[in-house]
């Protein structure tokens, strides 16, 4: 088997392959525009709901009263008193049930807080995320034993700083090549290895380690104090200076086997099924960066006056306010409706949580670089500068910087569109899949044919038309029913694109990777519009018109996106651009390198550190 078949079958055996609950995403890739799964909007119980603004309410204090960002990102450090603070907040167990010691409260509470604290200091969110969303806590809520849960969880909503182990030197999205070992050894397992950018990793008491048991792999509670674990280094980074993120090895590490997260084997399940929600995190500090831009870009639009009128008036400008403005509001509608999702858990939000997380990194991140467009040199500049020479410190350049690896973190973009798109044509693969597999034998083929054609027969004609034809549909939502209309007929040129697309190339689809990222990103901007009009229907019962002229303008910025992808899936450079990179690869074009001096330190390109004193350290 081929490299690339034993990392594909590897990422198979990790799915979750039963689809048990409705999805909002899967139907609308099928061209099934379902509102009725999102809309109306579950709410929180009002008991949890008043016990999650009173905490909302409550971080803000803090933020406000006890921490500086300016004094983070200047030392590179979250100071003890802060840790310290959050965990009498008890911001390290928010949504850990009160059974086992922690508030409980819902998952939209959990995002609010970090959307308030993303907006104030990116580098505080992404330690209480890294905590709860992916540390130990999510994966012992979902898989663990009663037993492990009652260990475990009462320490990390005390403040017990948890970790999530995965990526190694040499394996990011392939976790084929994941070379860790856990070999069982009596009532232990003993663990070897070395694992690389561990976020929390420095100062975690507890982790959770993905490790290879035989030919799979498995998941892990290992006390980070353990003999034999040393963190060789604290790792530097673009942005984001004061997270805690290290290289940590294992030697001889052993590990109680009443540790094993589930059974052996299903470390990848269990990281993918805790990440169906863990990501929620992301949209939710992306929201906060997004909100805290219009604010900027208002203030400053307003303020700065230029050939007789405010910047903001320029329509050069005021286009890119717009957007920020749009974005915000679609980001949090966004965060707010998935959140929910999660807690009503009366759908399946695999493809809704990674949607959000895909769509919110790359558009607040477009937000923030529009920001500092905005800004002009100020924007570059850095906030302590701008505060030195008696100027308000705002870190535009700052935000912009630690918001870069959210289109990194807990999956690429890229991987997450072969995510969402594996996902999306999976009924075209139960249906289809050995028809279109070039490996499948003559019988597996005509089984395949019959089942396609049962499928199609009934599947390809509700494609034709549908509610999104009918020019009073959705009326309900006002002005911005045209635009649920839209969403509706457009969700079915999808699905139809999608299947032209497998008609054409068949097994060789799934590496058309800019042709299925354009899918996605179209699914994107749908889900998003959806979400947009919901909250905007509930916004206005309170707030008049407002939310819907935000609704209204993003949507139509949304439809030009979408116009635009799918004039680009037939219409584009695909295969011209994977000849040249090609070309470029086997050093064709080694000529254009001519003429400059390369200032990278010299090593190798994949490397482990060798050595060195274990600069872990513990807040007491």
């Amino acid at each position: 088997m081929s490299d690339y078949a034993t990392a594909r079958a590897v990422g198979e055996q990790a799915r979750e392959t039963e689809w048990a609950r409705p999805s909002f995403g899967k139907q609308l890739f099928l061209g099934d525009f379902r509102l009725d799964l999102v809309y109306p909007v579950p709410a929180p119980a009002e008991e949890a709901a008043k016990r999650g603004e009173e905490f909302v309410r409550a971080v803000r204090r803090f933020l406000d009263g006890q921490v500086d960002p300016a004094v983070i990102e200047r030392t590179g450090r979250i100071p003890d008193e802060v840790v310290k603070g959050l965990r009498e907040l008890g911001a390290f167990g928010i949504t850990i049930s009160q059974e086992y010691g922690g508030l409980g409260l819902p998952y939209l509470y959990y995002c609010r807080a970090l959307m308030l604290i993303g907006s104030y200091c990116p580098a505080l969110a992404t330690l209480l995320s890294a905590h709860q969303s992916i540390g130990v806590p999510q994966p012992l809520k979902q898989f663990g034993s009663e037993e492990q849960k009652r260990e475990f969880l009462p320490r990390c909503a005390r403040g017990e700083i948890s970790a999530f182990l995965l990526t190694e030197p040499d394996v990011g999205s392939d976790p084929a090549r994941l070379s860790t070992t856990a070999t069982r050894d009596g009532d232990d397992y003993v663990l070897d290895g070395v694992k690389l950018w561990t976020t929390n990793g420095v100062i975690a008491d507890l982790l959770v380690v993905m490790a290879r048991t035989g030919k799979r792999i498995s998941a892990f509670v290992v006390e980070a104090d353990s003999p034999g674990i040393t963190v060789e280094r604290r790792n530097e980074f673009m942005g984001l200076r004061g997270i805690e993120n290290g290289v940590t090895e294992f030697s001889q590490v052993r590990v109680p086997a009443k540790n094993l997260i589930g059974r052996e084997g299903e470390g990848l399940k269990i990281a993918l099924t805790t990440l169906n929600t863990g990501r929620l995190s992301l949209p939710a500090t992306c929201a906060g960066n997004a909100k805290w831009a219009v604010k900027i870009a208002r203030e400053w639009g307003t303020a700065r006056v230029q050939w007789g009128r405010r910047l903001g008036e320029h329509e050069a400008v005021a286009t890119k306010i717009a957007f920020i403005a749009a974005t915000a509001y679609a980001l949090e509608a966004v965060c707010d409706l998935t959140a929910r999702m999660a807690d009503d858990q009366r759908n399946d939000i695999r493809i809704e949580a990674a949607l959000a997380k895909l769509y919110s990194t790359e558009q607040s991140y477009q937000a923030l670089d529009e920001l500092v467009q905005i800004r002009g040199g100020r924007g570059f500049e850095t906030a302590a500068s701008l505060a030195a020479r008696g100027e308000r410190g705002v870190p535009a350049e700052q935000m912009l910087r630690d918001s870069r690896i959210n289109r990194i973190f807990e999956g690429s973009s890229e991987i997450m569109k072969l995510l969402i798109t594996r996902e999306a044509v999976d009924a075209h693969l139960s249906a289809a899949g050995e028809l279109i597999d070039p490996e499948a034998g003559r019988q597996a083929r005509a089984r395949a044919l019959k089942r396609a054609g049962r499928f199609y027969a009934k599947w390809l004609p509700s494609l034709v038309a549908g509610t999104g034809n009918l020019p009073t549909a959705y009326a309900d939502f006002g002005p911005l029913a045209g635009h649920l209309r839209f969403v509706e007929r457009t969700s079915r040129k999808l699905a139809r694109s999608t299947f032209y697309g497998m008609s054409r190339w068949q097994g060789r689809l799934e590496h058309k990777q800019a042709f299925l990222g354009r899918i996605v990103d179209i699914g994107a901007e749908l889900f998003a519009m959806t979400a947009a009009c919901v909250k905007a229907d509930e916004d206005s019962r309170d707030l008049g018109r407002r939310p819907q002229e935000l609704a209204d303008t993003f949507c139509q910025q949304a439809r030009q996106r979408v116009d635009a992808l799918f004039g680009s899936l037939w219409d584009n450079t695909d295969g011209e651009d994977v000849r040249l990179a090609r070309y470029v690869l086997d050093g064709r074009y080694s000529f254009l390198e001519e003429g400059i001096l390369d200032p990278s330190i010299e090593g190798p390109w994949i490397g482990t550190p060798e050595g060195g004193e274990n600069v872990r350290r513990k807040i007491l």
